[in-house]
């Protein structure tokens, strides 16, 4: 609700340029990839009882991000909406690697690739549900208005509604979901974050997060796609704000299925077949078809790509970690990947401005189709078998060199 109407409010209610909420929108969600690290490290501690903390880590997270809803009821300048947001940004870094790793836990690991996927899904109805109830709640509440000193009830409104729905969840996750152990070792010591950094030496992490990065380089944003289909697809320019319902769409719907494919036929080939996806949408893009049932083809490909990818790229993640580090291995594949795709909208923008959308297309997509062969010969030998997925009900207990050598 708060991302469907936080832009508007802040270009049009409060004046801000959009170079200005670029660059700050931008530099928070680098910042929450980077602290993403320090959650999935925080989640593996152990308390007194000698589980992870995925679930506390995972809690303050939430908690943050449904603190800073009322407060955006009572901040009305740009650097403290932006000290605001950082808060929320915040609480998304923490809390991403601990919800990846409690759902991994709690699920059979032949099942993780459906399991990942029935949460994306849910995750994007929410993405659906959102938008919608925003653009009720202002119409309800006599829509938008500000900038020279008019009414904001309608903003007020949505933040309200949006921090009873936040609140709410928090309590949930409170109340209702189960902190599971990671192993029957309660007494092994807690991995330190010099230890959670170096898991890049397991040899299935750090091909995977390789071939994350590289893929993550070559992943043209959300926004700029929408840019192009909107002026190359001669789409109405009133149109524009519901081209990410037609992705969302797409990721819902095929979200389980294309999770539980994964489970069947391997995580790492429907992770390169998605990017494959995202390809057909480029050229889709680049090819001298127009008009409405292009651009729904295009939206198509682009929630298959996510459904294909997302949550998928999480459950590949989680069978190349230990149960001990389960958290600290999924941040650092996060991270490396948003990280990744942060670098690629900058140097895509900057490509845009020096030889057009359609040219920085194309340059994207060819770099996409060679990245995509160089990860298959990557993760030709690193998809695990069958046989040597564990069963939960034998944990895996990996002590660290010094209790071996003891």
């Amino acid at each position: 609700m708060v991302t469907a109407v936080l832009p508007l409010y802040l270009l049009t209610g409060l004046g801000l340029s959009p170079l200005g909420f670029g660059l700050l929108d931008g530099i928070q969600n680098g910042f929450s990839a980077l602290v993403r690290l320090v959650g999935g490290h925080l989640s593996d501690r152990r308390g007194r009882d000698g589980a992870a903390r995925h679930k506390a880590v995972a809690a303050v997270g939430y908690g943050l991000s449904a603190l800073c809803r009322p407060l955006l009821l009572f901040v009305h300048t740009v650097p403290l909406i932006g000290a605001v947001i950082a808060v929320d940004r915040t609480g998304k870094g923490l809390r991403t690697a601990p919800r990846d790793a409690m759902i991994s836990l709690a699920t059979e690991p032949a099942h993780r690739g459906r399991a990942f996927g029935v949460h994306r899904a849910m995750d994007t109805a929410g993405a659906l549900l959102g938008p919608l109830t925003a653009f009720l709640v202002l119409r309800l509440a006599g829509g938008p208005l500000l900038a020279d000193g008019g009414e904001r009830h309608g903003y007020d409104a949505v933040f309200t509604v949006s921090s009873c729905v936040a609140a709410l969840g928090v309590l949930i996750l409170l109340l209702f979901v189960p902190n599971r152990q990671q192993g029957d070792d309660a007494s092994a010591p807690a991995p330190s974050l010099r230890a959670s950094l170096t898991l890049l030496r397991l040899p299935g992490l750090r091909r995977l997060t390789l071939c994350a990065v590289l893929l993550g380089l070559t992943t043209v944003s959300d926004s700029f796609l929408y840019l192009l289909v909107q002026r190359r697809l001669d789409l109405p320019v009133d149109l524009f704000p519901l081209l990410p319902l037609g992705t969302a769409a797409a990721f819902l719907l095929l979200a389980v299925p294309l999770g539980a494919l994964a489970d069947r036929i391997g995580r790492h080939r429907l992770f390169l077949a998605g990017h494959g996806v995202l390809l057909l949408a480029y050229g889709l893009l680049l090819s001298p078809l127009r008009g409405l049932p292009a651009v729904l083809c295009v939206l198509a490909l682009h929630g298959t790509f996510y459904a294909a990818t997302d949550g998928v790229l999480a459950a590949a993640a989680a069978d190349a970690v230990p149960a001990e580090q389960r958290g600290a291995g999924l941040a650092l594949v996060g991270t490396g990947q948003a990280l990744a795709r942060f670098a690629c909208s900058l140097l895509f923008g900057a490509l845009w401005g020096a030889v057009g959308g359609s040219a920085a297309l194309g340059w994207s997509a060819g770099a996409l189709a060679l990245c995509v062969l160089g990860a298959a010969a990557v993760l030709r030998r690193s998809e695990p078998s069958a046989a040597a997925v564990p069963h939960p009900s034998e944990p895996v207990v990996v002590k660290p060199p010094e209790e071996k050598s003891r």
